[in-house]
């Protein structure tokens, strides 16, 4: 089995030109600060036909520092941060609740693309919580309904039975509160934007944010 997947792995492609435009990127010619650049690129991930541009992965760390890793999805990016949701007992709301500090990070393989950043994370007020939660879909709200999020599941008809019952209350009450259900706002220190080239000469742009507005500089990669 081990050599069947070495051997898997070997004939994979990356950015096969049958699937993937990669765009030339000038780091002399980008914004002051990285929300207007992000946006950009994310606009134009939705353009080259990037399935789910909007998922990214979430690092954070329990409190013997621990490191765990999700993809979640983005709820968000405006001045204050980047935002997404989970319930506050959740596995990642308990670490960011000892340690209030994560990692995201997009990759956009139709274009080549990566966005990182890092940054402390805040809870936002419940009540916006509340209204982003129910300006979502009516799946959401049930899978936010069922809640026990990490929580030991017994079997998987025990999951169906809880699920069907958060169907049945979401259809019914679409306002229905999750009082743990909670937004989280990374408010980034650092953030990366990644061009790969076809030649491997990748250029690595990076934000950090400084008193006054954001510094930039180029990384090797």
């Amino acid at each position: 089995m081990a050599t069947d997947l070495h051997e898997l792995l070997r004939s994979l492609r990356v950015w096969d030109p049958a699937t993937t435009e990669l765009p030339a990127f000038d780091p002399a010619a980008t914004p002051a600060e990285p929300l207007a650049l992000f946006t950009e690129w994310f606009a134009r991930a939705v353009a080259a036909g990037q399935r789910e541009p909007h998922t990214m992965a979430l690092a954070t760390a329990d409190a013997d520092g621990t490191p765990d890793v999700r993809v979640v999805m983005l709820h968000g990016a405006d001045a204050d941060g980047w935002t997404f949701a989970t319930h506050a007992g959740s596995r990642k709301g308990r670490q960011l609740a000892v340690r209030p500090y994560a990692a995201l990070e997009f990759y956009w393989p139709v274009q080549g693309r990566q966005v990182r950043l890092r940054g402390p994370v805040t809870a936002a007020p419940s009540q916006e919580g509340q209204a982003d939660l129910h300006a979502r879909s009516t799946g959401a709200l049930a899978a936010a309904l069922t809640g026990r999020q990490s929580d030991v599941l017994d079997s998987v008809a025990e999951l169906a039975r809880a699920s069907e019952e958060a169907w049945e209350r979401a259809r019914r009450e679409p306002a229905a509160p999750v009082p743990s259900w909670t937004l989280y706002r990374v408010r980034p220190e650092e953030v990366e934007f990644f061009q790969g080239d076809e030649q491997r000469r990748h250029v690595r742009l990076v934000y950090r944010r400084a008193e006054e507005g954001w510094s930039k500089l180029l990384l090797w990669p």
